[in-house]
């Protein structure tokens, strides 16, 4: 009798959470199986699907831009998530002090999160504008030349970092912030007992204690990097020279602008080998340490 009403109620759950998996099923899995089916073939939109098995991926080898965009998006994550992350911490350790007001200092910090990342790029390039945008106008108040910044082969992709991290850090911030909150006030009372200093504390105490945080902003944060493209799109379109193309921009490039499908669609198979590769790497190492 107990068997048949845990049945009936496993049934009942399995009813509820069925539209989920429905959608997840045909939104995300069959598409993922179809994207990796068109990047064996050479299709346009327009012509039929005629099968050229690996040759997409022997073009991607010789393709410079392609090459660059991967390095590019590995430089943009790797130059955004950590300083970001480093940042957001000590913010939240400074914000985690009861004599500061944590209310209205969080809502500033948090509010740039908030914005819709085309309204940040539009108001980060007139920020840039090389005429009369506030960056150059400063500059041109200090006595210094003026920058060509988002024209600046040298200068473009560290622009776009800024503006990300400018942009990502208070949401890090605030998780960081429940991680800190969550942490169990007696370690410290115990460390200032044991006369720890603050640094001390922080490091053997707070920072190993937030360490399923940190995962979790270490892996979402990377599968967003990885998925950049509207600020690329709107503050530089890829350029100039190609320094600023992404993984994403080069697939949207390709895909909806050459309407080469077959070829983007191997791009995006590329794209989601890495990021699951990383993210089972980072899985891994987080149950080891457990």
């Amino acid at each position: 009798m107990k068997k048949q009403r845990r049945l009936g109620r496993d049934y009942t759950a399995y009813f509820f959470v069925l539209p989920f998996f429905l959608i997840f099923t045909y939104f995300y899995f069959i598409p993922i199986f179809k994207v990796i089916g068109d990047s064996f073939t050479d299709f346009d939109m327009f012509t039929k699907r005629n099968f050229i098995g690996m040759e997409n991926y022997r073009d991607l080898l010789q393709d410079e831009a392609f090459l660059l965009s991967i390095k590019n998006t590995l430089v943009y994550a790797a130059a955004t998530l950590f300083p970001a992350l480093a940042i957001a911490l000590l913010l939240a350790a400074v914000i985690n002090n009861p004599l500061i007001k944590t209310r209205v200092t969080r809502m500033f910090i948090f509010m740039p999160h908030v914005i819709s990342m085309v309204a940040v790029s539009m108001i980060w390039l007139y920020l840039y504008e090389p005429g009369s945008g506030i960056f150059n106008t400063l500059l041109e108040w200090m006595g210094l030349p003026k920058k060509q910044w988002l024209l600046d082969p040298d200068l473009a992709l560290p622009c776009i970092i800024v503006m990300d991290i400018w942009k990502k850090s208070g949401y890090y911030m605030v998780i960081f912030l429940s991680g800190l909150k969550a942490i169990p006030e007696e370690y410290y009372e115990a460390a200032k007992m044991d006369g720890s200093s603050g640094i001390h504390t922080f490091w053997h105490i707070t920072f190993p204690l937030l360490k399923d945080t940190s995962s979790f902003l270490l892996i979402t944060g990377m599968i967003s990097c990885f998925n950049v493209f509207e600020q690329v799109n709107i503050l530089t379109k890829g350029g100039p020279l190609y320094r600023t193309t992404t993984l994403v921009h080069q697939i949207y490039t390709t895909g909806f602008t050459r309407y080469e499908l077959g070829y983007a669609s191997a791009m995006s198979v590329v794209l989601l080998i890495i990021v699951g590769g990383i993210s089972a790497v980072n899985f891994r190492l987080t149950r080891r340490e457990e």
